[in-house]
């Protein structure tokens, strides 16, 4: 007997019959969550160690170790700011699913390649070819957007993103481990082998069709229509501009984040301490991802992302303002909470504000602002540190989500009486 008995009784054929009729996006669904799963995992796993792994690369002065981990770490985020919206544009054209596999492949192989250097320029210049392939992620996102009725679009994104923040709170940790155990070059190999089997998951298992309802896919728009687009859509412009707020929040503390626990708490033990602070974001967001992006598809977007924006914004006072390491713990988890949910929604209103054969496109522009706001933040964070002290970092972040949420609840109003008048 091959199957388990209760499969040959009637329920157990109604569960088969179940699971071999589930829809194309549902299915597309499971499997780029794992995807993403393994390609944020596999992302993240170097971060840790990239300082340490240029130290091995030669005899270099004081001083220049951290300077070119800094244009490492940043070059790829530059490079992902300025491709992104042609990714999002060859993928309306030619299909997600090659974006995907193309991508992936790219970052595989830059990871691969990043363990044969032997110079610092070396490693700058496969972070910068990495960043010209950096859109897995976006472009999976794009592609279940694109896939997924509109009314349930925020749930399923929510579910998406789950994926994503497992892999990131699974990476670091992994990549310290092995970097410890085996060294930087077998952690490269071991990296990009875990890509490319995310790629060839999705080369195997993703489907990819269009959802019929979408009519609007067949109409093709010029890049000077597209941004016209966004820019006569004050919705769109208006959860771009958050997305960078996002990331400008997110990157302004995290490279501090370390200094300020060794404040709160002493230098003993200093990189679990940290890591737990940087993990309780990343668990909140966990937790939380696909109830907000459920309550979004039922309440609207736009009103749980004023909400989400406010409840950032009062996380991080409490952050700037204690002397306790464990309430920076609690409030970092909450603000986890309030993070998890605003990717879902801000990709979730894209999809229901633009039309569906310009999705990719862009969506591809919202993630040059969340790129954007990943090489302002830390800069940022840094030019406030230096000036006023680590505190002041939390309490401008703090200033910039209480300003989306007012930007937001503008827009709203704006758009209220623009109805109102053609009605």
């Amino acid at each position: 007997m091959l199957l388990p008995n209760f499969l040959y009784n009637e329920n157990g054929t109604q569960f088969l019959k179940k699971v071999i009729h589930i829809s194309v996006h549902k299915k597309n669904l499971v499997i780029m969550w794992f995807a993403n799963f393994f390609m944020a995992a596999s992302s993240t796993m170097v971060l840790p160690f990239l300082s340490l792994y240029i130290e091995t690369l030669g005899s270099y002065p004081d001083g220049f170790t951290q300077k070119w981990s800094g244009y490492v770490f940043g070059v790829t985020f530059l490079m992902a700011f300025l491709v992104s919206p042609f990714w999002g544009r060859f993928g309306d054209k030619h299909g997600y699913k090659k974006i995907l596999l193309i991508t992936g492949s790219g970052i595989g192989t830059s990871i691969l390649l990043m363990s044969l250097v032997s110079s610092v320029y070396e490693l700058f210049f496969l972070r910068m070819a990495m960043g010209l392939v950096t859109g897995f992620i976006p472009t999976s996102l794009a592609m279940i957007s694109a896939q997924t009725p509109r009314r349930t679009a925020g749930k399923m994104l929510g579910t998406l993103q789950i994926g994503t923040v497992s892999g990131g709170l699974f990476g670091p940790l992994l990549g310290g481990l092995l970097a410890d155990h085996v060294g930087f070059t077998y952690t490269f190999f071991i990296t990009a082998f875990v890509i490319y089997g995310a790629v060839l998951l999705v080369f195997a298992g993703v489907r990819e069709r269009p959802l019929k309802s979408d009519r609007d896919r067949s109409i093709t728009y010029t890049r000077k229509q597209v941004l016209r687009t966004i820019l006569n859509q004050r919705p769109l412009i208006t959860v771009m501009i958050l997305t960078a707020v996002i990331q400008v929040g997110n990157f302004s503390i995290q490279p501090l984040l370390a200094l300020y626990v060794s404040e709160l708490h002493g230098t003993q033990n200093l990189a679990f301490f940290s890591g737990l602070a940087f993990s309780a974001t990343g668990l909140g967001s966990l937790l939380a991802a696909r109830k907000w992006g459920a309550l979004g598809d039922r309440f609207g977007h736009g009103k749980i992302l004023v909400i989400l924006s406010l409840s950032a914004a009062v996380c991080f006072i409490p952050q700037g303002l204690t002397s306790s390491y464990e309430t920076l713990v609690i409030f970092r988890f909450l603000f986890g909470i309030a993070l998890g949910g605003m990717i879902p929604c801000i990709t979730a209103s894209i999809r229901l504000q633009a039309p569906g054969s310009i999705q990719g496109e862009v969506l591809g522009y919202n993630v040059s602002f969340r790129f954007l706001g990943n090489v302002i933040g830390p800069v940022l964070g840094g030019i406030l540190s230096s000036y006023f002290g680590i505190s002041a970092a939390f309490y401008v972040t703090a200033f910039l989500f209480f300003s989306g949420a007012c930007l937001l609840l503008f827009q709203r109003s704006q758009q209220k009486k623009s109805e109102a008048k053609a009605s």
